[in-house]
């Protein structure tokens, strides 16, 4: 993946996706003298963790027959203030039908170790809730 990043002024950045010309614009947060128009890049980085949790088990679910159309994921990410960083991520994971226990554990096995997981770093306190319909 290849992307232009540009700073915009006013704590603005425009990044341009080289194929689709798709665009995403973050902000700086209200505390960082920012807007809050936008997600902030940290932001944007808890929802890849949310999206990468679902698109793992979306593909590598197709041929096994388990179909998460309508999932989603409720995240909540905080930062830690010194060091600044992120420090934790809480997510919710909510599927619109029930799976086998089999389906439910390649699922949760799946989504933990999604690319974007196993590149978080250790020190980010990572929350993941599974919650299937009764």
């Amino acid at each position: 993946m290849t992307s232009t990043i540009t700073y915009l002024g006013d704590f603005k950045i425009v990044s341009q996706h080289e194929k689709s010309k798709a665009e995403i614009i973050t902000c700086a947060p209200l505390r960082e003298g920012g807007t809050s128009e936008y997600f902030s890049p940290s932001d944007i980085f808890g929802i890849s963790y949310g999206q990468s949790m679902l698109m793992a088990v979306a593909v590598l679910g197709k041929p096994r027959g388990i179909d998460i159309t309508g999932a989603t994921c409720e995240l909540k990410k905080s930062t830690h203030p010194d060091p600044k960083r992120i420090g934790t991520i809480f997510c919710i994971v909510r599927f619109p039908k029930n799976y086998s226990d089999d389906d439910k554990q390649f699922i949760e096995h799946t989504a933990l170790n999604c690319p974007v997981a196993l590149s978080i770093h250790p020190n980010v306190q990572k929350t993941v809730i599974f919650e299937y319909p009764d």
